[in-house]
């Protein structure tokens, strides 16, 4: 099946790369960014993070569900900085109830990816959070940036 290029290095980007800044705002309206690490979960075609309800950006999106994450691949030595592949998503986060279907998915997404996470899955004010993507903007390089909606979202977090 033919796949169009940016499809193809967002899609790859999305696979490789582990970790995505997330901004959230705090209850006074402060923007608060933090790194995650994050999973893809193909079934409900949403990110999914887990992240301890201590943590500021927990309360944040707990207080306020709008979110912003953005992944981008490393920096290379003598490749220029402005060209990075990266993706910026904007979208709504929902805690998910513990042993919900929704729950397993994401906990199996999440451990596929970090196996090495599971017994922090065991500890109590730890929480699996979906990111549901609402709209999007790619740049994949000079001059190749789009602009992406939701519906595109989800088939690309969906497989082939």
């Amino acid at each position: 099946m033919h796949e169009p290029r940016l499809n193809r290095a967002l899609r790859d980007m999305l696979r490789r790369q582990r970790v995505a800044s997330l901004g959230t705002l705090s209850a006074k309206g402060e923007p608060f960014v933090s790194m995650v690490p994050f999973a893809i979960d193909p079934k409900a075609a949403c990110l999914v993070i887990h992240v301890s309800l201590l943590a500021p950006h927990t309360r944040n999106l707990l207080t306020n569900p709008a979110v912003s994450l953005m992944v981008m691949q490393p920096e290379t030595a003598d490749e220029p900085v402005h060209a990075l592949p990266r993706v910026s998503m904007d979208g709504t986060a929902a805690r998910l109830q513990p042993e919900s279907p929704g729950w397993q998915d994401a906990r199996q997404a999440y451990l596929a990816r970090f196996p090495e996470a599971e017994a922090m899955t065991q500890l109590g004010d730890f929480s699996f959070v979906a990111i549901y993507p609402k709209a999007a903007r790619q740049v994949a390089g000079f001059g190749a940036a789009r602009p992406l909606e939701a519906d595109e979202l989800a088939s690309l977090l969906r497989p082939l």
